[in-house]
């Protein structure tokens, strides 16, 4: 009987080479950064879509910001200080920024390459293995949203419109946004199985844009309406942001930022099972 000595002798296989195909390929994480690699080099020639998602939550802050803003005057903040209307929505809308930078990215650009374009069942006949995916394109998908969230972040310092020495923690508070978010959008697209599924993310991510106390206190809405408000995931973003930007700093922060612990974890944990489940059986 041929033992596996004699194979690789025979073969000229190594064994690490014999060993990565005989067990699971989801132990081989670590090399993530070729897939992060591999996204940066095919997004070379589509850069002005990507630069281009930085805009809209400008346009929001011109709009809403000096427009609305003059009829309105001026909000409280969370410790009852008054703001311009303008200082109130610019951490909301840096927070909706990181998560909608993450969140497409994670979903529509995932979907494609998973469904059309294969390109995962090519990654996989490499070192590489489901874990390694997961993790590369949530990477991606959090350097956009990244993106995103330092230029906002530029707009608002040049436009005074942040308050405190907590904002530099703002930027890292965003990135992490922007990891939670990508791994539940790419755990959930891993679920879909048409465009017309997409129709769903859109269905989840305007309501919270809209009433996470985006644009108006959390106090405006009904005490029900406001149990529902805190349950979203962008709540706890605007909260956070609104908090550093301001100055206004407790110990309710940790909790928010535990929110997305749990939802970073649940969301890498999903996808990978599913990632798993989809291009190895």
């Amino acid at each position: 009987m041929t033992t596996i000595p004699e194979m690789l002798r025979e073969t000229g296989a190594q064994p690490v080479g014999l060993l990565s195909r005989v067990l699971p390929p989801g132990l081989y994480a670590g090399r993530a950064r070729i897939l992060l690699l591999r996204s940066s080099i095919a997004s070379r020639n589509v850069w002005l879509a990507i630069v281009s998602g930085f805009f809209e939550p400008l346009f929001f802050l011109v709009a809403m910001g000096q427009g609305l803003g003059s009829l309105i005057g001026t909000v409280s903040d969370p410790a009852g200080q008054q703001l311009s209307y303008a200082a109130f929505i610019a951490p909301g809308l840096l927070a909706a920024s990181a998560m909608n930078g993450a969140v497409y990215d994670a979903t529509f650009g995932f979907f494609l390459k998973l469904k059309y374009a294969k390109v995962y069942d090519a990654v996989l006949a490499t070192p590489l293995g489901p874990v390694d995916i997961a993790l590369g394109e949530i990477g991606w998908a959090l350097i956009r949203g990244g993106l995103y969230a330092v230029g906002f972040l530029m707009v608002m310092l040049g436009a005074g419109l942040v308050f405190s020495p907590w904002a530099l923690l703002a930027l890292p508070a965003a990135l992490f946004v922007g990891f939670a978010f990508a791994s539940i959008g790419l755990a959930a697209t891993t679920f879909m199985r048409s465009w017309q599924d997409f129709d769903l993310v859109q269905l989840a991510v305007l309501p919270m844009f809209l009433f996470s106390a985006t644009f108006f206190p959390l106090s405006v809405y009904p005490a029900a309406v406001q149990w529902l408000v805190q349950a979203f995931p962008l709540y706890h973003a605007v909260t956070l942001m609104r908090g550093l930007t301001t100055g206004v700093v407790d110990w309710s922060m940790i909790g928010h930022v535990a929110y997305f612990v749990v939802m970073a974890v649940v969301g890498i944990v999903v996808a990978t099972r599913r990632l798993r489940t989809l291009l190895l059986h």
